[in-house]
């Protein structure tokens, strides 16, 4: 296993990141449509460096979706919670996809260009922000204030405006913009006691974002395509 490892170059990664990476590796041996580019959300330099290999590979067509994803989780309770916890959280879950968004901006015109008077949606070009139901501020009273952690929370709360201001500033570039609810998974964050697999979820969840439209433009969705409170 170890020289496995290091003929791929894994040998720096954590158990948990070399096991998603030779995942990664299987899954484009098996579907060679798709491409594997290493990004780094909190680096400009990789950022800038990702835009460009998606750029020769969608070429003149441009992007047509952008899923904003990458997040983390730090426990934070109002005990624990320290000035570093909150602003790398914030960092990587509410700047992060700002500005991989404005990185890729160029390339979602494109496609809502080409796309023109065909509405909104994936099929001209669209862009997802994974947020969460702990960011939203009505939803944190009673039983829904039972999940304690500060840096999570607010970061979401964060992103939710972030995906409100983007909606509002690109609605005439015809790209969608929308805040997306994954719900409570079985994944390295969500933890084993959460009741879906990330099989499960990832189903709903691309058929929501597939079957996107002006209606959600702006909006905060939840993993059926339900409006969620801010």
């Amino acid at each position: 296993m170890i020289k496995k490892r290091q003929e791929q170059g894994l040998t720096n990664f954590p158990p948990r990141i070399w096991r998603h990476s030779v995942e990664l590796q299987e899954l484009v041996r098996s579907h060679p449509e798709v491409h594997v580019i290493p990004l780094d959300v909190l680096s400009d330099a990789s950022v800038d460096s990702a835009t460009k290999e998606v750029a020769s590979i969608v070429g003149a067509e441009g992007l047509n979706c952008l899923i904003n994803n990458a997040g983390i989780m730090i426990d934070t309770d109002l005990n624990t919670v320290t000035r570093d916890a909150m602003m790398k959280t914030f960092q990587s879950n509410t700047v992060a996809p700002l500005f991989v968004t404005k990185a890729f901006l160029p390339l979602l015109k494109t496609a809502a260009a080409l796309g023109e008077g065909a509405g909104m949606g994936i099929h001209r070009s669209a862009m997802v922000n994974i947020s969460s139901l702990l960011g939203s501020v009505q939803f944190n009273w009673g039983e829904g204030a039972s999940f304690k952690t500060y840096a999570y929370r607010v970061s979401k709360s964060g992103l939710n405006m972030v995906s409100r201001c983007l909606a509002v500033d690109l609605a005439s570039e015809g790209i969608l913009c929308t805040a997306l609810h994954p719900g409570w998974v079985r994944t390295d964050m969500g933890g084993a006691d959460a009741p879906l697999s990330a099989e499960e979820r990832i189903s709903s969840l691309l058929s929501v974002i597939s079957g996107l439209t002006e209606k959600d433009h702006g909006e905060f969705l939840d993993y059926s395509g339900k409006n969620l409170p801010w």
